[in-house]
């Protein structure tokens, strides 16, 4: 397949102001995550950026966000031997906040064109490559998966991602790129959990044993919880918000904590829910009369370094470094992906292939204009290089 890889990616090579031109309107428009009004109307130019010969699209409606984009060639291939290409099309920055795509030399400004509208215009682009110069028809099928919720977790876009891809042979994740074109093999897994304490209301001065203060039982949680982390095997409890009483005379029979959890591995993930929840009840235990609620849990898995990974990034880190870019791997990353999904489902997944930039969920969020034509040949020659059957 040298031959095919070799004509899209010099089908690519004067593309680039194509690709700016791609990008800019999808940056011009706010889809903040529960801005589905946004999201729906990027979706709409995703999909005519996406109308490519060989390639089906369909949707899946959501009541909450944007519909969320599945594409595929070959669509009645089995997945076996499919490659996944995952990205998302929602952003952190509310409408007002941080608006419009804006070049600055060699950089390209605004909300999205890092995380990750970048990348998946270097997906489109690499797709319609291998389609102009010989047909998707040739290589391994294509899953893309395009989710509106990654923002907040992917609470629905798992289960998306997880319908489209199961079993394919590999999945490649288009968010943000990394200095020095660096790939990312590792994430921390994440968790959320809130704790309620309820206790027994009382007048601090007329009343004050007949109450039972559950911001006491509240804080004895809080300083378990903060006792889990263990910075030697990667695991991180933080409690984030703290919230309980009505004033400073009444004995409070309410209080909440909002934890965060962080986690290397997926043996740690399970247990170091289990004991945020023998935490909540012991604490409580030690205040008479109070109770706790514990909610919440595993978010996202980690995406752990395979040996079948490890495989990947040299075979997609090949192509890269044909087109100039770098192909080293990137030092563990604390910020969970949709990664996370593909790889629970045991399939072999690397991460960071957008373009290169920095910024994400800042203001200052840019890229480096001259890194999408690279970004989107290395693509286009892994995937010539899956043979399908």
């Amino acid at each position: 397949m040298q031959a095919h890889a070799d004509a899209a990616t010099a089908w690519l090579a004067d593309k680039g102001r194509a690709m700016e031109d791609a990008l800019s309107p999808l940056v011009d428009v706010n889809s903040f995550t529960a801005n589905p009004e946004g999201g729906r109307k990027v979706g709409v130019l995703l999909r005519e950026l996406l109308t490519i010969d060989g390639l089906e699209s369909s949707s899946r409606a959501s009541e909450r966000f944007a519909d969320h984009l599945v594409f595929r060639s070959r669509s009645g291939a089995p997945n076996h031997d499919a490659v996944a290409l995952v990205g998302h099309l929602d952003t952190v920055f509310p409408p007002g906040s941080f608006e419009g795509y804006r070049r600055d030399g060699a950089l390209a400004r605004g909300p999205g064109v890092l995380d990750m509208k970048g990348g998946l215009v270097v997906i489109a682009f690499a797709l319609k490559a291998l389609a102009v110069t010989g047909g998707l028809g040739a290589i391994a099928p294509v899953r893309l998966v395009v989710v509106s919720d990654e923002e907040v977790g992917s609470p629905e876009g798992q289960g998306v991602i997880a319908a489209a891809i199961a079993g394919s042979s590999a999945c490649l994740v288009f968010e943000a790129g990394r200095d020095a074109d660096a790939i990312i093999t590792r994430r921390s897994g994440t968790g959320q959990m809130s704790i309620v304490v309820h206790g027994h209301a009382a007048h601090a001065g007329n009343g004050h044993a007949q109450g039972a203060n559950a911001i006491w039982a509240a804080a004895r949680f809080v300083d378990a919880a903060q006792r889990l982390t263990d910075y030697d095997r990667g695991v991180t409890v933080n409690v984030g918000r703290f919230a309980g009483g009505e004033s400073t005379n009444t004995v409070p029979d309410r209080a909440e904590v909002h934890v965060d959890l962080r986690f290397r591995a997926n043996a740690d993930a399970d247990a170091l829910v289990a004991s945020i929840q023998r935490a909540a009840e012991a604490a409580a235990a030690s205040v008479p009369r109070t109770r706790s609620e514990v909610h919440g849990g595993v978010l996202r898995r980690p995406l752990e370094r395979t040996e079948a990974s490890a495989k990947l990034l040299a075979e997609y880190g090949a192509c890269a470094s044909a087109h100039g870019l770098g192909s080293g791997e990137a030092a563990l990353i604390g910020g969970a992906s949709d990664a996370s999904t593909s790889a629970s489902l045991g399939i072999p997944s690397i991460d960071g292939l957008g373009p290169r930039g920095a910024g994400f969920h800042t203001k200052d969020e840019r890229i480096e204009i001259a890194s999408l034509v690279p970004k989107a040949q290395a693509l286009a020659r892994f995937l010539a290089g899956r043979r399908g059957v």
